[in-house]
């Protein structure tokens, strides 16, 4: 599959900020705004999403947040759209989501986590890229000055990613090269058997989640490997795990090998521990745009 990238952005640029999941106060993505409008120069036009007078667990209705995101994809005067959020939501509006528009000016579309599942069904229903990248929390409290957050800066201004990080002791030696596709372990599964599941022969494919049980991401793994998604790889990137919990009597392993006991046959390159997860370490990634991947005893280089 080719892969459309949108136009990268240039200084006055707008980028709206909606919430199509969970409910996110205003208060907490002032500091982005500040940041996007007097540090990056960008203009910012905010969905009504975003410190909505929802009560609930959502920042609206499926109809309210189905239409604003929908309003942000259709206007010609917004050239990004920053997810303020992910939590949980997009799954119940993907469907009703009209790309009609959107395929013929595609947009960068930024965010992680429930987001993955806008990112997978984008790539594979239209071919175009978008952004698993930090979302609006992550600007706050000087968060916007870390190398995490300037990789967003960097690739929506269209700088090549040049990423590194330390070696583990799990890790697969080995080079590879192809489409990077990916995201949170659980969105992924969903995806399976829906219009959302994305193809993975070829491509390098990324995970990492959040709040989970070891048992869970275990026969998650097992999702993944039962459903031909981890055959035929070019490299696979383990990110970050945080808040695993684990039951009253032990699962016996940490996730990292509970997920090496279940990739160790295949002979493609794996790292673990790289900097995409939950956590502040957090690298932008363009959906479907072919990165090199290479890992060696010394370090992992993951580069555009």
């Amino acid at each position: 599959m080719g892969i459309k990238t949108p136009p990268y952005l240039k200084p006055g640029d707008t980028i709206g900020i909606v919430c199509p999941s969970g409910y996110m106060a205003f208060e907490k993505a002032a500091e982005c705004i500040r940041v996007l409008q007097e540090e990056w120069g960008y203009k910012v036009k905010v969905g009504s999403t975003l410190g909505s007078k929802s009560e609930t667990y959502f920042s609206g209705t499926d109809e309210e947040r189905l239409r604003d995101l929908q309003q942000m994809l259709d206007d010609d005067e917004v050239q990004a759209i920053l997810f303020g959020r992910g939590g949980y939501g997009m799954g119940r509006i993907i469907d009703k989501i009209n790309f009609k528009k959107f395929k013929k000016k595609p947009k960068w579309v930024i965010g992680f986590s429930d987001i993955t599942i806008f990112h997978c069904h984008l790539y594979a229903n239209y071919g175009i890229s978008s952004l698993h990248a930090p979302m609006a929390a992550a600007f706050n409290d000087g968060g916007y000055t870390s190398p995490y957050v300037q990789s967003l800066k960097e690739a929506l201004e269209g700088q090549p990613a040049h990423y590194t990080c330390s070696s583990h002791v799990l890790n697969k030696k080995g080079e590879a090269a192809g489409p990077i596709v990916g995201g949170n372990l659980a969105l992924l599964v969903n995806t399976i058997g829906t219009p959302s599941e994305i193809k993975t022969k070829g491509r390098i494919l990324f995970i990492e989640d959040i709040g989970e049980q070891k048992y869970s991401i275990d026969r998650m793994m097992f999702q993944l490997k039962r459903s031909g998604k981890l055959d035929k790889l070019a490299g696979l990137i383990i990110g970050g795990f945080t808040e695993v919990g684990d039951t009253e009597r032990p699962f016996g392993a940490e996730v990292q090998q509970i997920i090496y006991d279940l990739i160790k046959e295949y002979d493609y390159p794996v790292c673990f521990n790289f900097p995409v997860s939950h956590d502040p370490e957090n690298y932008a990634l363009k959906i479907g745009v072919s990165y090199t991947l290479k890992v060696d005893s010394q370090k992992v280089v993951l580069k555009e």
